[in-house]
């Protein structure tokens, strides 16, 4: 009977194909979340399951060379961000939590609407990512 190979280019091969189609997946569900089901936690989830994905399809060094990125700081970034919009409105004299939004014209894609709720959640999700591959990378260091 066959083990499965460390180095096995099959499945780095597909791999590749499919984190890309999870980072899709999880940069939608991001930005469909305040018209839709979605959001911040839900495309954090994704999103760092495609980086687990990468980490357990390939070796910690790897990955490090190519994402050299603290999650644990990743985390706290994402809580600074979403506490810093939620408390935001309190300067403007807005209770607390109360969004905003305006119109902008980008030279390529046109106008679009933007608003605070779209920053609060890039803090969950990053908070998400951080905290999702911190415990997955610290269940591996006990092995």
């Amino acid at each position: 009977m066959q083990t499965l190979k460390i180095n096995d280019v099959i499945l780095r091969t597909v791999v590749k194909g499919v984190v890309f189609i999870i980072l899709t997946l999880g940069v939608y569900l991001f930005f469909s979340g305040h018209n839709a089901p979605g959001g911040g936690f839900i495309g954090g989830l994704v999103l760092g399951s495609a980086i687990v994905l990468l980490y357990i399809t390939y070796d910690l060094e790897t990955i490090h060379k190519k994402m050299p990125f603290d999650f644990k700081k990743v985390a706290a970034f994402g809580v600074l961000l979403s506490t810093g919009t939620a408390i935001g409105s309190i300067f403007f004299d807005a209770p607390f939590l109360t969004q905003t939004k305006g119109s902008f014209t980008f030279p390529i894609i046109g106008e679009k609407d933007l608003t605070t709720v779209t920053i609060f959640e890039a803090g969950v999700a990053l908070t998400v990512i951080g905290t999702l591959v911190t415990i997955i990378l610290s269940i591996s260091e006990d092995e």
